[in-house]
């Protein structure tokens, strides 16, 4: 009888998608620009959902465009205040100097 070689194959775990409901309810609150952010909390709700029914790849294009869909309401809504800040100071320098 010869030596018994016994080999073990370890499959790559897969790593779980992530799905930035937190951040898509933030930017649902504060950051709404023509409805990105509650958009991107629908996307991340189904990528949740995806992830729960152990679909990694359904789950990781929901939760890829709530990704962007988020960066862009964020980057809307931040440039959108800064803008509405600067015409409002424009503004009252305006009334000021006028007076």
């Amino acid at each position: 009888f010869g030596p018994t070689v016994t080999s073990f194959v370890r499959l790559e775990p897969i790593p779980i998608p992530r799905d930035f409901v937190l951040w898509s309810f933030f930017n649902t609150m504060f950051c709404n620009p023509f409805c990105l952010g509650f958009i991107a909390l629908i996307f991340s709700i189904k990528s949740r959902d995806r992830k729960i029914a152990q679909d990694p790849a359904a789950a990781g294009s929901y939760g890829r465009m709530a990704k962007h869909l988020n960066i862009a309401a964020f980057f809307l809504g931040i440039v959108g205040t800064i803008i509405c800040i600067v015409v409002l100071v424009t503004y009252y320098n305006n009334l000021q100097v006028g007076s």
